[in-house]
């Protein structure tokens, strides 16, 4: 039995002895009067040739929980605690703006830094958040293995999956967890996040598994999508998906890599149904996932 079906389990005992039952979503607004003071002591600015930042300091304000971080555009929601926080976030390649917001009663502050990253392109990044705190909204990333004699239809069943479980393929795709200051996967806002410096030809699925404690009935997920990252094709893509049902598999998006890094990408349900097989084959056009309730897996 899996640690997320644990808490499937045991969290909604909790709740039935909580004074805090009502759903959370992303609320910003703390309670304090005065307008809260950020001390921002991560980043400092100037640059990096990483690829993630560290994002640490405090706010005055303990009741602001989350803060809100924004990063060249991406929204990400980043817990406090007794007004403290830290978390390791993605950075593109180049200059990259980074705002740390507090809102309570009193408005809302807010601190800037800027990052230059001399990071090498990133072929592929994936970014997967919610609007909700304690549920799981798993991202789960099917990759074809590397050097397939038929990789446009190979990738079907010839594939890498990249999960909490299993956090780097044998290609060399990565899957950071959503840890804030331990080592194992946190439900919560996220990010959860997969890169791949040097993808392989192919399709690659990307899925979003919910599931959610007590008293949280759905949740928005919203994945981006940074294709071909830091050159001058560069593709982004951002995502949203409503996430309702426990154990429910959602596939977010498919990407498509060709040869001299040429990328495609489909969303399901939000871009029309190709009306042929040129760019997607006939198994991604007709592709459904298959549920399994009671378990934190699913059929392919």
């Amino acid at each position: 039995m899996s640690v997320h079906f644990i808490y499937f389990l045991l969290i909604p005992i909790f709740f039935l002895f909580s004074k805090e039952g009502s759903r959370q979503s992303g609320k910003l607004l703390g309670e304090g009067k005065e307008k809260a003071s950020i001390e921002l002591s991560e980043p400092k600015g100037g640059w990096t040739v990483e690829q993630m930042v560290t994002i640490e300091g405090s706010v005055s304000d303990r009741s602001v929980d989350p803060i809100l971080v924004n990063i060249n555009g991406t929204r990400y929601l980043l817990r406090t605690f007794s007004g403290k926080f830290k978390r390791k976030f993605p950075l593109s390649s180049g200059k990259n703006t980074i705002v740390v917001q507090a809102t309570n009663k009193g408005g809302t502050s807010k601190v800037e830094r800027s990052v230059l990253a001399k990071a090498p392109p990133t072929p592929i990044m994936v970014i997967l958040t919610s609007d909700t705190d304690g549920v799981y909204t798993d991202l789960h990333i099917y990759e074809p293995k590397a050097n397939l004699a038929h990789p446009m239809v190979d990738s079907a069943n010839e594939q890498e999956h990249v999960f909490w479980a299993q956090v780097a393929s044998p290609s060399g795709g990565k899957f950071y967890l959503n840890s804030q200051g331990d080592d194992f996967d946190q439900p919560g806002y996220g990010p959860y996040l997969y890169t791949h410096k040097a993808p392989p030809i192919g399709i690659y699925r990307i899925d979003s598994n919910y599931w959610p404690s007590g008293d949280k009935a759905h949740t928005v997920g919203t994945l981006n999508v940074t294709l071909n990252g830091g050159k001058p094709n560069e593709l982004n893509r951002m995502i949203k998906a409503p996430l309702a049902k426990p154990g429910e598999t959602v596939t977010m998006a498919w990407i498509r890599i060709d040869k001299g890094g040429k990328a495609y990408l489909y969303a399901p349900g939000l871009d029309p149904v190709p009306k042929d097989y040129s760019i997607w084959p006939e198994w991604v056009i007709k592709y459904k996932a298959k549920e399994k309730n009671g378990t934190d897996s699913y059929e392919i």
